[in-house]
């Protein structure tokens, strides 16, 4: 517990970083009509490989309009 409370200044700006670039990558995936790949899928990665499935899906998941 001593643990947390001593890093909580530097663990509060990663959990925000974290939770907008999940919107972020949510939010173009509903915009977007094609990706590589099922959308499903995409979702997933975003949502459960933590803190790079969203850095994922930016470089490799979003197809060229």
């Amino acid at each position: 517990m001593e643990f947390i409370t001593n890093n909580l200044p530097l663990l509060i700006p990663i959990f925000l970083i974290q939770l907008a670039l999940i919107v972020f990558a949510l939010l173009d995936l509903a915009r977007r009509e094609n990706t590589r790949g099922p959308k499903w899928v995409w979702v997933l990665v975003i949502l459960f490989v933590n803190f790079i499935g969203p850095i994922i899906y930016f470089l490799v998941g979003r197809e060229d309009a």
